[in-house]
């Protein structure tokens, strides 16, 4: 069969100055700045040109985590023939990129609420990636391939790994996921697409860092884009290969070697999520070697489950009983963190917490068998169940999905999936369909977000993950008996029980004043305030104005600019590149300074360069500033 398969690729950066980050929820990470854009890739396949032909979309986007509103207003704007069932919205799951885009309230606690702007970026950004990708559907060569990528992840919850089974553990001798998968678009022989999966969390940038960064999945496709392709993100037409590094079952793969935040490879954040990403995508284009062609029917399949109240059978549940799944509630664990890439809230730690665990025992498991069997031994801390009553605040009702790309299987889950967790998914899977297990994949962070899948034998440790599964001891057997139905439903060609979406909470901006605005006394906007020049980094800082007037969606804050020989200037880098930074920062009431930092690159030829701030003023007026001529030896 040959396909038809197109890309696209757009900015989805939002606000780049005090918005909450998503993805620590730390109250303190708000942005001051961008070391690199968030982006989303869009990957079109259809078994051909007719109105009844089967097509899938695959968005990998460069984001903390995916929203159900997001998702629905895509969808909306897609043509008809495109549905929940055949598009899949995925993160990569950064933690360093701005918040506030989620209708539901608790992942908008440290971003002030609902942002509109930032919603609204994003939105934008994914659609008109999707929609290039679909103009963009075109006869191409498919192919597959797998691999193994190691030293790249560790295992950061090795105590709740370890007790499940002999054969899960077997399966995992380090205690991680080394599985890679390459999908590539070819045309004429020539890449132009690829995608890469690889579990590893997107957490090299810690928690301290506050300049919105694409962290290390970023950076492997900005690598192999544009510093191997030559790509200019900022031109009309798009780069001759868009390439994405997507998520697996990354929930307990941690990049922090060290099981430290920030610490290993290196002890330095950046240097690890660049190292991290190159590592990436150096397995990616190993793999190009031994991909073989990729044939066979496009399909897929969607479901929504009501995880508080999800009845599951005994042949899922590995007691032999059946069991029910309850109204979500977070652990004394979840408030802790995952300590290897950043603690939570003081006061709580993995594992035991005597006074939760006394008081969740002695009270509230006693008060309630049917919570006990369904959330025992938790220590109950956040009940979200009853406060969804008050104001939503977790989703309940979930999709659940399945794309076949050939003869690959993408298990589309809203949420963080440990390694075991993934393992009995895609086995459930492969087995109801014939497939290689290599060829069945979780695809986490897809659809929405409703926290953590951990094995009902990892969930008994209660760390982190464990902590952070809402729904209980029976979630992931809920989900496998879910994903069987699926299966079996595209097995035998027939549709799958769509089950019943959950309503979309209405969106809560807060109400803000306009950022007070205005140039210092005597001077004006883009005005330079100060040069410098040390080794091999040049940082210069203009007169600025508030970064949320524009956020250059598509464009830039910066240049670096190279003199050429008619004397005309052109740019060389914008605040996409690895080499640059952005910062912003407030001086005095309602006068600020944008800092620009470039480090010089070793290859970067002798000439004359200067660097450049663009901006808009609150009336949506706008400057630039520009530093005097430097040379380069």
């Amino acid at each position: 069969m040959t396909h038809l398969a197109g890309r696209g690729i757009s900015d989805i950066t939002g606000e780049a100055a005090e918005c909450g980050m998503l993805g620590y929820g730390k109250a303190g990470q708000q942005t001051t700045g961008l070391h690199t854009r968030l982006r989303a890739r869009a990957f079109a396949f259809a078994e051909g040109a007719g109105p009844g032909d089967r097509r899938v979309l695959l968005v990998v986007c460069e984001l903390p985590l995916m929203s159900g509103g997001i998702v629905r207003e895509v969808v909306r704007r897609l043509p008809p023939e495109w549905t929940e069932s055949n598009v899949m919205l995925t993160a990569t799951h950064t933690h360093c990129g701005p918040g506030g885009y989620f209708h539901h309230a608790l992942y908008n606690s440290n971003t002030g609420g609902f942002r509109p702007k930032t919603y609204t970026a994003v939105v934008d950004g994914i659609t008109e990636a999707a929609l290039a990708a679909l103009d963009d559907l075109a006869p191409a060569e498919l192919s597959l391939a797998h691999g193994e990528l190691h030293g790249t992840s560790a295992n950061r919850s090795r105590r709740a790994f370890d007790r499940n089974p002999e054969a899960d553990r077997a399966h995992f001798p380090e205690g991680v996921d080394p599985h890679t998968t390459l999908l590539r678009i070819a045309r004429g022989g020539a890449s132009v697409g690829a995608v890469h999966w690889f579990p590893v969390h997107n957490t090299s940038m810690t928690n301290a860092n506050t300049l919105i960064s694409s962290d290390n999945k970023g950076y492997a496709a900005y690598a192999w884009e544009r510093l191997d392709g030559g790509a200019d993100y900022l031109a009309p037409e798009p780069p001759a290969l868009i390439t994405a590094f997507a998520q697996t079952n990354a929930a307990d793969m941690s990049p922090n070697l060290n099981l430290r935040p920030g610490s290993g490879p290196t002890e330095n954040e950046y240097d690890n999520t660049r190292i991290t990403g190159a590592r990436q995508q150096e397995s990616a284009t190993a793999l190009i070697a031994e991909a073989v062609p990729l044939t066979g029917p496009l399909d897929h399949r969607v479901t929504h489950l009501d995880l508080s109240r999800a009845d599951v059978g005994p042949q899922y549940t590995g007691d032999g009983r059946a069991h029910r799944t309850g109204a979500p509630v977070g652990g004394a664990a979840a408030l802790a963190g995952a300590w290897a890439d950043g603690r939570g809230f003081a006061g709580f730690r993995e594992g035991r917490n005597p006074l939760w665990d006394a008081l969740s025992r002695r009270v509230v498991y006693a008060l309630s068998p049917v919570l006990r069997d369904a959330q025992a031994p938790k220590a109950l801390v956040l009940p979200a169940g009853p406060l969804n009553r008050l104001r939503p605040m977790v989703q309940e009702r979930v999709p659940v999905q399945l794309l076949r790309i050939g003869r690959l299987y993408l298990i589309g889950i809203p949420g963080e999936v440990t390694v075991v967790a993934g393992l009995r998914l895609r086995r459930t899977v492969a087995a109801v369909v014939g497939a290689d297990l290599a060829d069945v994949l979780v695809a986490g962070y897809s659809n929405g977000y409703f926290h953590y899948v951990t094995t009902p034998e990892e969930y008994d440790a209660q760390e982190y993950e464990g902590g952070s599964t809402l729904f209980g001891r029976w979630q992931l057997p809920a989900l496998c008996q879910t994903a069987a139905a699926l299966a079996a439903a595209m097995r035998d060609g027939r549709p799958a029980d769509p089950g019943t979406p959950e309503p979309l909470p209405r969106a809560r901006p807060r109400r803000r004043a306009a950022p007070a605005d205005r140039p210092p006394p005597g001077q004006a906007y883009g005005d330079l305030l100060s040069f410098a020049r040390v080794g091999d980094r040049v940082t210069a800082a203009f007169v600025a104005a508030h970064p949320a007037n524009d956020l250059r969606r598509g464009d830039t804050y910066l240049a670096v600019e190279r003199r050429t020989a008619d004397g005309a200037w052109t740019r060389v880098a914008d605040d996409g590149d690895w080499s640059t930074a952005f910062r912003w920062t407030r001086t005095g009431r309602g006068t600020s300074a944008a800092t620009v930092t470039w480090t010089v690159p070793a290859d970067t030829p002798a000439g004359a360069y200067r660097l450049r701030y663009f901006g808009n003023s609150a009336a949506d007026e706008p400057f630039s500033g520009a530093t005097e001529p430097f040379d380069l030896p």
